[in-house]
């Protein structure tokens, strides 16, 4: 047990360790031991992420109120901004360019208006989605939580935004000739399957994001293209009419248009089913569970990587 060194010392050897002789990965299964920051599985993912559902929601709070702190109008900037690019493109695509024929006045301003809230909802939730991990990298190593809470929280005060924004547009609808009726709750249905769509999207965004920070600098231009192929200051089907049917169907079939015309189609009284595609909600459906689920999922994939290097 013991041995006399050079000097005339004892020194005493350690006793032999039941550990001797495992590799580390045996060690790790004995002793139920995990690499840190290691991603769970995606069970126990959406787990985590349930239990971090205040702070999600404190988080998408605190980052609306902050967002306008600056500005003497304050909080009044989450309505007026949307409506001041309404102004424009009525003024633009409805007065110059004609693109409201086919629609009287009453029925062109409240489907303008409505497009471009539903639309900027979308369009803010991917731009707040591309910065998530990026622009939040100081709180991203400094904390332990499931990363998907950031783009989630971005979205969540996206929604939290559009909120504002309808009571405004209830009262440009009311003001021009659509009042009240049960169709107005079809709204709900069609924001909620927007904003589990909206979700999915700005997770794939974060991830792709968090490792190109220039695509920020790149989705304004993909998001305006996007903007003008949706039909938000015009009828898609009236403006395609000369142009192959094929063309029209792929607009109209694309995630963005189909949202804003569910919630048209709910709120404008003279905006009838016959400007819907087939099978709209189930389009609208089938969007949002393929890109909020391959979002989720693809966003998850990286869990253990973000906020490294």
């Amino acid at each position: 047990m013991s041995e006399t060194t050079h000097a005339g010392a004892i020194a005493v050897s350690a006793p032999p360790s039941p550990d001797d002789g495992l590799s580390p990965a045996e060690l790790a299964a004995k002793y139920n031991l995990t690499v840190s920051g290691a991603r769970p599985s995606l069970a126990e993912y959406v787990r985590q992420l349930w239990g971090r559902r205040h702070f999600i929601l404190a988080f998408s709070q605190a980052k609306l109120t902050a967002q306008y702190s600056q500005a003497k109008l304050g909080q009044l900037w989450q309505v007026a901004t949307p409506l001041l690019n309404a102004a424009v493109y009525f003024l633009i695509f409805g007065l110059i360019l004609n693109a409201s024929k086919g629609m009287p006045k009453e029925v062109y301003i409240p489907f303008l208006v409505t497009g471009v809230f539903v639309f900027t909802f979308t369009q803010t939730s991917v731009m707040s989605g591309v910065r998530s991990i990026a622009g939040n990298l100081g709180l991203v190593r400094a904390l332990h939580f499931p990363r998907a809470s950031l783009p989630i929280s971005f979205a969540l005060q996206q929604l939290q935004q559009l909120m504002f924004s309808m009571l405004v547009l209830v009262l440009i609808v009311v003001a021009f000739g659509s009042y009240p009726s049960l169709s107005w709750l079809l709204v709900l249905p069609a924001l909620a399957l927007q904003f589990v769509f909206n979700i999915g999207l700005a997770l794939i965004m974060a991830r792709l994001g968090s490792k190109t920070p220039d695509l920020a600098q790149l989705m304004p231009f993909i998001m305006r293209t996007w903007l003008y192929a949706s039909g938000v200051m015009f009828s898609i089907p009236v403006m395609l009419k000369d142009k192959p049917a094929w063309i029209a169907d792929v607009l109209m079939y694309n995630p963005a248009a189909i949202y804003m015309d569910l919630i048209r189609f709910a709120l404008i009284d003279g905006y009838s089913s016959d400007n819907l595609p087939a099978h709209v909600w189930f389009a609208g459906l089938l969007w949002a569970v393929l890109v909020g689920f391959a979002g989720f999922v693809y966003f998850w994939k990286a869990e253990d990587r973000y906020g490294r290097g």
